[in-house]
């Protein structure tokens, strides 16, 4: 699979903590490995990320991603769960 970041997706990467930082690298090679694997709770989503999915990074950090293709994913965002679903 692979998977591409969008740049709101950086820029908001960058300002995590670095504990932040670990956990998310750590679920995104969770996430490629299985995207599906229980642990991080993988979900499509509703109302204006309609066709995108959502998973679990850590406590209130979520990351939300969109299939390009059958073997393409592009993340468009990471932040806390009340910031992303305003």
């Amino acid at each position: 699979m692979k998977i591409n970041y969008h740049r709101h997706f950086d820029k908001r990467y960058l300002n995590l903590s670095a504990k932040q930082k670990a956990k998310c690298k750590e679920r995104l090679a969770l996430f490629f490995q299985d995207e599906f694997c229980p642990i991080l709770g993988n979900h499509p989503l509703k109302g204006k990320y309609q066709g995108y999915r959502s998973i679990n990074i850590g406590g209130d950090l979520r990351a939300i991603y969109k299939k390009t293709a059958t073997d393409a994913v592009v993340f468009v965002a990471v932040d806390t769960h009340s910031k992303l679903y305003k």
